[in-house]
């Protein structure tokens, strides 16, 4: 696979109805007042299992831009095996990877888990934002979109 079918460009071109659907779905999350940052794990960690180039780039410079540690960036494909990572952060990989794949629905252990770190209202968002992820996954991976390149920082010039 080694070129891009369509790029991210197109889709908004073509459909910019659809685009501006999972666009809108993906903020609402961050809008109702879940962390950003958790957020941007999140949809690295879906990024991650749906085989996303596009998706998982950017969701690392996006993490990178709100601050998250760069361990916690470079680690949230091994999560389960690092400390890094709060009870909040956990529950919340768990409850995407259960969502990501759902090989056999989610568990009770792990809505036991995410039910006891959110609220309510808190997982419905999370669950929204974990479906548009996912809807974005599947558009990435399909049309292979080229992943974003990273900006490079311009030195400070010289006094």
């Amino acid at each position: 696979m080694s070129h891009a079918r369509k790029e991210y460009t197109d889709f908004e071109k073509l459909a910019p109805d659809v685009f501006a659907v999972v666009r809108d779905l993906g903020q609402f999350a961050a809008k109702a007042g879940l962390d950003k940052q958790l957020l941007e794990l999140v949809k690295l960690r879906a990024s991650q299992i749906n085989g996303c180039a596009f998706c998982v780039q950017y969701h690392i410079l996006q993490g990178e831009s709100l601050g998250v540690p760069v361990d916690k960036l470079n680690l949230v494909v091994v999560w389960r095996e690092v400390p890094q990572f709060s009870a909040r952060e956990r529950a919340a990989l768990a409850w995407t990877e259960a969502l990501t794949t759902l090989p056999n629905g989610v568990s009770d252990e792990v809505y036991a888990e995410a039910t006891a770190e959110f609220s309510e209202k808190e997982l419905t968002y999370l669950t929204s934002a974990i479906a548009s992820i996912n809807v974005w996954n599947r558009f990435g991976a399909a049309y292979r979109w080229t992943p974003p390149p990273r900006r490079q920082r311009v030195a400070a010039a010289a006094s």
